[in-house]
């Protein structure tokens, strides 16, 4: 590892050691900031409204602009001065620390043993500025990867905030609850609840410990091709204007190379994306997607049981619930997760957890407490249909969420992306030894993820949540006879659209007002986050060439950090207040990566 060649790292050093210019001051987010590198967008709808279908429903996918795949994947060898690695994890969250630190442990046990594969250098590139600004989860995570990397590690020294004690599982009405049983896959006798912040933080140190190198604050804007060849990647520029061009504190795209590359971008990865249309490989359905919105608590209660909800706040043809869970004696997440094949435009996932802290329930445990932190995400849920056809090329392979490895009836996904980095590394470690990482060779990746653990268990429940694509109670319905049956009722594929061709119903959205103290805007909740953004950063968001005021009323309430607005000429884009939960990418605007560390600083979600 370190050592085994000198690496000229000058570029992303010399980036790490400036000073941030311009940084965002917190609180100061603009609602209205009008970004001249994405105009404001005239509203010229048809007579007819090319967005709406024949019932006058709104149709997200009519305005969506097209996937720039040739923005993302491009053949182009690596610079003189690229940095060069053996591998490259693009993502340092779960998935790639969890596959570094496997691979760094298989070399160093090879070398110990007398092997002959030699030192490698592996690298993982992050695009926040500290591993886990940008990593958020409920959570509680099945601990089960890390026995496999830390077998030593007493389980009072991993990074997690507790095991589950009790649990609960409610249907919620606007005053009341009933009990539920809890469904067998939602059972979490021997979990823990954690921050995923600091699970992260926590593997980053094992993994500098182990010899990885590290690069945090750069995103990964590229593929770089040799043919059918994954060879490296290039990352986003840093310090331009508002019109895109070097500013004062400029810092050109830097390349890394790399024999092996993962992809461990996350939800919505756009290189994970652009690679699957270079090569022509989809999946038996499209990915469908739901936006989870959280905050973290200081209360003066203990809570000492993990509760689930179904039920009210959500309209019935909504898909999703919240959450309480206990992060020790001071500290409790609460959050709520919503399909995005919502039905109606004005839903807005963010006031719905405004709402939810008036119900008893949650106003018992949030009583005389203070709300520190806030953020959202969107995560994938299309499970076992929607897994890529293909996981690995020549060159590279896909883990963790940028896969699809999130199973929702159990509502877990971490250990699932913390396997996936371990089932990669295993392999990459016996490709290089058998010689080179050919498509051939990384090809028994695939095999590993659908033939073990995580393709049994996303099998076995792989059409309870599409169940629900029908309503809840026959989704319901379903998916008892789907646990009762062990996977095989009902058995056939599910068929579905993508969340942005699911007609909406174009409804207002009810009117909200924050209290400042238990309810908050969308503003309050970005101050919250921590967001770093420069205010005068380009606009990373590809917005439709025409709109209407239906699309962007879609576009306000989708967006849980206030980011689309609509004015006196039409929409207005709040770039800066973006959190990159890429939900905008989902059903509208396209989201592209931009300077690194920016975004939101995530301390303990």
């Amino acid at each position: 590892m370190k050592g085994s060649r000198k690496v000229d790292t000058s570029p992303i050093a010399e980036h790490l050691d400036r000073p941030r210019k311009g940084a965002a001051r917190r609180g100061v987010l603009r609602s209205g900031f009008e970004c001249p590198a994405q105009p404001m967008i005239s509203n010229r709808e048809t007579p007819l409204d090319s967005f709406k279908d024949a019932q006058g429903r709104l149709i997200p996918l009519r305005a969506q602009p097209e996937f720039p795949s040739a923005k993302f994947a491009i053949r182009e060898a690596p610079d003189e001065e690229a940095v060069p690695m053996d591998v490259l994890f693009v993502g340092g969250g779960p998935a790639g620390l969890a596959g570094a630190i496997e691979l760094a442990r298989l070399v160093r046990a090879d070398s110990e043993s007398g092997g002959t594969l030699g030192d490698l250098e592996i690298g993982i590139l992050e695009k926040a500025t500290s591993l886990g600004e940008h990593c958020l989860s409920g959570a509680v995570i099945n601990p089960s990867p890390f026995r496999e990397l830390f077998p030593d590690t007493p389980v009072s020294d991993l990074p997690f905030r507790g095991a589950v004690g009790g649990e609960r599982v409610l249907m919620l009405t606007a005053n009341g609850q009933r009990k539920l049983p809890t469904p067998p896959p939602m059972r979490n006798h021997g979990n823990h609840a954690a921050s995923l912040c600091e699970v992260v933080s926590w593997l980053g140190d094992r993994a500098e410990e182990l010899g990885v190198n590290i690069f945090t604050g750069f995103p990964a804007a590229a593929l770089l091709l040799d043919g059918d060849a994954v060879v490296g990647v290039r990352t986003t520029p840093t310090g331009l204007d508002r019109d895109g061009n070097p500013g004062s504190g400029y810092m050109p795209a830097t390349d890394l190379s790399a024999r092996v590359t993962v992809l461990c971008e996350g939800c919505r990865g756009p290189l994970t994306a652009a690679w699957m249309e270079e090569i022509g490989a989809g999946s038996q359905n499209p990915q469908i997607y739901a936006l989870g919105v959280k905050e973290l608590w200081e209360v003066p209660k203990p809570l000492d049981e993990v509760i689930h909800t179904l039920g009210w706040p959500l309209p019935g043809d909504a898909f999703g619930g919240t959450w309480i869970y206990p992060m020790g004696e001071e500290l409790v997440s609460i959050g709520i997760v919503v399909g995005l094949d919502y039905r109606q435009s004005g839903l807005d996932v963010h006031e719905l957890l405004q709402r939810v802290k008036s119900h008893p329930l949650f106003r018992g445990v949030l009583e005389g407490g203070e709300m520190v932190e806030w953020g959202a995400k969107t995560i994938p849920e299309g499970g076992w249909w929607s897994i890529p056809e293909r996981l690995s090329g020549s060159g590279l392979l896909i883990a963790g969420d940028a896969a699809g490895l999130v199973d929702v009836p159990s509502l877990k996904g971490i250990h699932y992306a913390m396997w996936s980095g371990i089932h990669a590394a295993r392999t990459i470690f016996e490709a290089l030894k058998a010689g080179e990482p050919t498509a051939e060779a990384l090809s028994a990746y695939d095999g590993r993820i659908r033939n073990g653990d995580i393709g049994r268990d996303l099998f076995r429940r792989r059409n309870m949540r599409l169940a629900f694509k029908g309503g809840f109670w026959s989704g319901a319905l379903k998916s008892v006879l789907s646990v009762a049956t062990g996977g095989r009722v009902p058995g056939g594929r599910i068929a579905v659209d993508e969340d942005a061709a699911e007609p909406r119903t174009v409804t207002a959205g009810e009117t909200f007002s924050p209290d400042g103290k238990y309810t908050f805007s969308k503003l309050d909740a970005v101050f919250r986050s921590g967001n770093a953004t420069r205010d005068d950063i380009p606009s990373h968001l590809i917005a439709p060439a025409e709109v209407s005021r239906d699309l962007v009323n879609l576009y306000e309430h989708m967006c849980p950090a206030g980011v689309y607005e609509w004015g006196e000429d039409g929409m207005i884009i709040n770039a800066p207040n973006c959190i990159d939960c890429r939900a905008t990418d989902v059903l509208g605007p396209r989201w592209t990566p931009r300077e690194g560390g920016s975004g939101p600083s995530y301390k303990r979600m």
